[in-house]
């Protein structure tokens, strides 16, 4: 999607209309101007000034909501013939795809499956959506109410999960809409090297990584990691935890004040650690192409 356009290339007049289509109670009419709910109200607006972002309540027992269908248009349909959205027909329905192929489930709940990536290794899963969404660009993960699929990543790759990255430091990242090769959402749960950890804690030792969500853009967080390809740069933000909308968070305080697209964006989660264990925190890491040596892919820090 080129700098001008909405999701999917679809005419603004088109997207407004769609997205209004949902009601004031989906939280979505006017996505297309970058009109959004607030993940965490900047300072002043409620809550603490300063303080760390609000947390969100998981949603209720069951099966979180999906895409209605009037967001089909920008979130996919269910009759989609994606291999990835295959695979997780697969795993939630038994529906064997037209190629025969058989995705290995490796976990299967009403909200996502875990899937191997590719290459296959101890070190490379995927979280994927049991509902249909392209990617990162859809707006419906900008609803409160959608099921929190980082802390559902982490819950499994991380040590003593069900299915445990095992690599010394782990990594979730997510691509943008150009970047990624199948369009059917996905977290990536791979391991990141010991420099990458190193240089994140070095980061914020001196004062260079941002602590409250409402900070994230300032260029004071913006800082070359190194990765595959060489150093990019991202906006990195501390969290207390992985409570709150990860998408919702990115859309309010980067993408919208700075008048980007959320299909051009990419995000990349690594637990901060301690020299024996990890402490809580974790480092999210924001970066696309208007970046100086910006970059559009997690691919560049993550080892699969």
């Amino acid at each position: 999607m080129n700098a001008t356009g909405t999701p999917n290339g679809m005419p603004r007049r088109q997207f407004v209309a769609l997205s209004g289509a949902l009601g004031a109670g989906a939280l979505l009419a006017g996505a297309a101007d970058g009109a959004s709910a607030a993940a965490c109200p900047p300072p002043g607006s409620g809550g603490t000034p300063g303080g760390p972002c609000p947390t969100e309540p998981p949603p209720p027992g069951g099966p979180s909501p999906c895409p209605p269908a009037q967001m089909q248009p920008l979130c996919g349909s269910p009759a989609d013939t994606d291999p990835l959205w295959q695979d997780v027909q697969y795993c939630t329905q038994g529906i064997v795809p037209p190629s025969g192929h058989k995705a290995d489930c490796l976990k299967t709940t009403p909200n996502y499956v875990v899937l191997h990536g590719e290459p296959v290794s101890t070190h490379n899963y995927l979280t994927v959506p049991a509902c249909r969404i392209t990617g990162i660009e859809c707006p419906f993960l900008l609803n409160p109410n959608v099921a929190n699929y980082w802390h559902e990543a982490w819950e499994n790759a991380r040590r003593g999960g069900d299915v445990p990255v095992q690599y010394r430091y782990i990594g979730l990242g997510i691509n943008s809409q150009s970047a990624r090769q199948l369009d059917q959402l996905h977290i990536h749960m791979a391991g990141v090297r010991d420099s990458t950890q190193l240089r994140l804690q070095a980061l914020d030792a001196a004062g260079r990584v941002a602590t409250h969500p409402s900070q994230w853009r300032d260029t004071q967080y913006q800082a070359s990691v190194t990765g595959t390809g060489g150093d990019r740069t991202y906006r990195i933000l501390r969290l207390p935890a992985l409570t709150t909308n990860l998408f919702a968070l990115l859309n309010t305080n980067v993408v919208r004040p700075l008048g980007l697209q959320m299909a051009g964006q990419t995000l990349v989660v690594v637990p901060r650690m301690t020299p024996t264990a990890f402490d809580g925190a974790f480092y999210v890491l924001n970066s696309d192409a208007s970046l100086p040596s910006g970059t559009v892919t997690c691919d560049r820090l993550l080892v699969y």
